[in-house]
């Protein structure tokens, strides 16, 4: 009798899922360790502890809050040296000669103290980034989460209004009477008046320089937490919006299909580093939307497709080739689609680990940056042009700008390096914001803004900022086109939005921390004109005075494999006097997946 061969099992059929003890396609505990959907903050923050490199952390913050601050603290002491020494010299001469070596000492000041000017510059914007504006927004964020815990059930929404504006003026009184005090006390400890015989005594400018970065930030906080503060107390606070334009006959009209955090992830059953086990696996629910798109505009064409950032979960090279195999399935819609970076595109340093973080010089973050120009430029680079400085430069489309520096995006990608990340530092910045222009003069043209604030930490990767030059240009853009329609696309939201029960860690870290600014630089141009962004995944539509907000949910986030998920496809429309009118959005619900009964059990 032949003996059974035990290595095989009988093949009568595919394996039954219920048969496994861990099914690994359902994932595990280790898919949700930096979950904010599935585990709160503490915890996260709890795990970072233990996995995060000290070392490296130590020289992050040297590189990014300690070296700026010494040359801050610095800056008046060398300068006043200077000037005391140029002085003393002067005193000596007499004549035609002390008059040309005075010339020769201011001219030898003027070239060669302004990069020490643009130095501290640069490094008091710096921190003003990274902690002094935040802090703003930390107690602005808390004394509004309180109030409206305290008071929210019973407030309507006008009290809301004005309870959003007090908390802002309250939040401003506060940390200027912080700053204050630490300044006072910090105060005895500074020298502003120094002299070249202190400079090589390293140990006696310790303590001085310190001091003085200490409380020139102070003065600077407490006085700008005032204008914040009051700023944001006085400015139109955000609304639910309820005037929808009825569909007229006549007149021109625009349909926008608007995605946003979309989470591409590289392998067939991942899952996302936000929602965990909560989302959907895989990119299949992207399929399903994108083809149900095709259908839609097979129908009732769209004028376009708008991805408002966070197209990958991590950036990583094989999101972004799932991402283009996704889009090239869909050829109709690529070519309508307009994209933009995303803090997951740019600032996340690991999916897998939160406590990780990147240096500010690291290739790491250069590689995500030029992924994602590289990404923009295939889909839109023939159709967008970047905003520069003169007309000549923004009549330059995305890809005549970059072809300067193909060449050295090419040789970085494929050998790295620090001196080839260096070389690339500025070329994301430089490209926006970018612009699709309307196609008459009073057609409708896309504004495409960067909102990522540098982040090299994947646990801080959230923040928003609008830079000044990006404002700059747009406003100059948006007033070459005075009958022209507008939508600006941004990935952050403007401030936080008057919904009842929000967490306060999602209140926290996300939204632009220059809102306020924002919306006051738009305002001018608010009729004519909608801000659509994503971020946050919350479905909500409002305005703040005249200018309207549409904050899109994300079809594939927040819900599990078989919960439903929507986006909205926009109608917009020509109004009388040139304004532009938003319609009620036509809503688009994505089926999910069966109940595990009746799936497919096969592998």
């Amino acid at each position: 009798m032949p003996t059974p061969d035990i290595r095989r099992a009988p093949a009568s059929g595919p394996l039954d899922r219920n048969s496994l003890l861990i099914d690994p396609r359902r994932g595990d505990v280790e898919n949700d360790i930096s979950a904010t959907k599935e585990r709160s903050l503490l915890a996260i923050a709890g795990g970072m502890l233990v996995e995060i490199s000290l070392p490296k952390l130590l020289l992050a913050w040297t590189a990014s809050l300690l070296l700026p601050s010494i040359l801050l603290g610095l800056a008046p002491l060398v300068m006043t040296a200077w000037i005391a020494t140029v002085s003393e010299r002067v005193q000596y001469l007499t004549g035609i000669g002390a008059a040309v070596l005075l010339v020769a000492a201011l001219a030898v000041g003027w070239f060669g103290w302004r990069p020490l000017f643009r130095i501290a510059e640069v490094n008091f914007w710096s921190l003003n980034a990274l902690a002094i504006q935040p802090a703003y927004v930390l107690y602005r964020e808390a004394l509004r989460h309180l109030a409206e815990r305290a008071l929210g059930a019973r407030l309507t929404p006008a009290q809301r209004s004005r309870l959003r504006a007090v908390s802002s003026a309250g939040a401003g009184v506060i940390l200027c009477a912080f700053a204050v005090l630490v300044a006072f006390l910090v105060w005895p400890f500074t020298h502003w008046i120094g002299d070249f015989g202190h400079i090589p005594s390293a140990l006696r400018l310790i303590v001085p320089t310190v001091a003085n970065a200490v409380v020139l930030v102070c003065a600077y906080l407490a006085v700008a937490s005032l204008i914040w503060g009051f700023a944001d107390a006085t400015m139109d606070q955000p609304q639910d919006f309820t005037a929808f334009a009825a569909p007229t006959a006549g007149g021109r009209s625009w349909r926008v299909a608007h995605l946003s955090d979309i989470h591409i992830v590289g392998e067939r059953y991942g899952f996302r580093i936000e929602s965990g086990r909560g989302g959907p696996r895989g990119n299949e629910r992207l399929e399903r939307v994108l083809t149900r798109l095709d259908a839609i505009h097979a129908a009732d064409p769209l004028d376009l497709v708008l991805i408002s950032g966070d197209m990958t979960d991590a950036g990583l090279a094989s999101e972004w080739a799932e991402f283009f195999d996704a889009v090239d399935r869909h050829p109709a819609l690529r070519e309508r689609m307009l994209i933009l970076p995303g803090n997951h595109d740019l600032n996340i340093v690991d999916r897998a680990n939160p406590a990780r973080l990147d240096l500010p010089f690291s290739p790491g973050k250069r590689m995500r940056q030029m992924r994602t120009l590289s990404a923009m430029a295939a889909i839109q680079g023939d159709r967008v042009h970047v905003l520069g400085d003169s007309p000549q430069q923004s009549r330059r489309t995305l890809n005549e700008a970059l072809a300067g520096v193909t060449a050295d995006i090419a040789a970085f990608a494929d050998q790295g390096g620090l001196r080839r990340s260096a070389r690339l530092r500025t070329v994301l910045d430089d490209q926006f914001p970018m612009l699709l222009p309307p196609d008459s003069e009073d057609g409708l043209g896309v504004v495409i803004l960067n909102s990522n604030a540098q982040s090299n930490f994947s646990f801080t990767n959230a923040l928003g900022m609008i830079s000044i030059e990006q404002g700059r240009r747009l406003g100059a853009a948006v007033a070459a086109y005075p009958k022209a329609h507008w939508i600006v696309a941004l990935h952050h939201h403007l401030m936080e939005y008057p919904m009842p029960g929000v967490a306060f860690a999602d209140r926290i870290g996300t939204a632009l921390v220059n809102g306020s600014w924002f919306v006051r630089m738009l305002k001018p141009f608010g009729d004519r004109l909608v801000v659509m962004h994503g971020h946050r995944h919350i479905d909500w539509i409002g305005a703040c005075g005249p200018v309207t907000i549409v904050s899109a949910p994300s079809p594939v986030m927040d819900a599990t494999d078989f919960d439903p998920t929507r986006f909205h496809i926009l109608t917009l429309a020509a109004g009388p006097g040139g304004g532009l009118r938003l319609r009620a959005p036509e809503r688009i619900d994505i089926a999910g997946d069966p109940p595990p009964s009746q799936a497919d059990n096969g592998i």
